[in-house]
């Protein structure tokens, strides 16, 4: 019979990157603020400006745009890794293929700040609309309510990216944007919950399907799956 131990522990590890990943974004994000000079706004100011301005007139700061572009390539990569266990487990393509080109799109954000002004928005486009598709099709490899919620979070962070003229007169570019990022980011810290419970109750099948088979071995001097493996 088939164990399922190896399923459940790529299932582990990609939980554990993805919540990781969400984790560090967020947190670097916070602590690139921290550390900026005084005048950034998080209503004017872009979430890469921490890395670098736009061009003409670029600024980069430090150690702010240390910490935000470390963050980004750390955190890309650990979504890629995530991204392989969790294929590795649902076996669902689509699924996969979004949230790898999300984690690109996070890598190469880090790689190329805010006044590396071509790739950088290139990368920058491909984690949001990535991010967003990526949370929307979770649906796939989900269940119960968690589902509708990464739907309804992708579907926010598509409406603000896309929408973005119509909420930057009230949120400005900065608050704006980060109605685009803290959704997926939230999604992407669910997202790594769920495939921890869900490795959990794999091992807690997995072990009580152990016992209910040592317990006939005990009561007939049989082993069910060692006659079906010699069958």
């Amino acid at each position: 019979m088939k164990t399922m131990i190896p399923q459940q522990s790529q299932l582990a590890s990609a939980g554990t990157l993805l919540f990781l990943a969400g984790s560090i974004i967020l947190m670097g994000i916070i602590t690139g603020e921290i550390f900026y000079p005084s005048g950034y706004s998080t209503a004017l100011n872009d979430i890469s400006d921490l890395g670098g301005t736009r061009p003409p007139n670029s600024r980069v700061y430090e150690p702010s745009a240390t910490i935000f572009n470390v963050t980004m390539i750390v955190a890309g990569l650990l979504i890629l890794g995530g991204t392989w266990g969790g294929y590795r487990y649902f076996r669902d393509r689509l699924s996969s293929v979004f949230l790898g080109l999300f984690g690109i799109g996070v890598l190469g954000v880090g790689i190329f700040p805010g006044h590396v002004a071509v790739y950088h928005g290139l990368f920058s486009m491909l984690t949001f609309v990535a991010g967003g598709i990526a949370a929307i099709v979770s649906f796939r490899i989900v269940s119960g309510p968690y589902r509708y919620l990464g739907i309804a979070y992708g579907a926010l962070a598509l409406v603000f990216l896309f929408g973005a003229t119509y909420f930057i007169p009230t949120l400005g570019s900065g608050g704006t944007e980060r109605w685009v990022a803290y959704p997926i980011l939230l999604w992407l810290i669910g997202l790594g919950t769920y495939m921890l419970g869900l490795s959990k109750k794999t091992s807690l099948k997995y072990t009580i399907r152990e016992a209910k088979g040592q317990h006939h071995v005990s009561a007939t001097g049989h082993h069910p799956d060692r006659e079906r493996a010699h069958a």
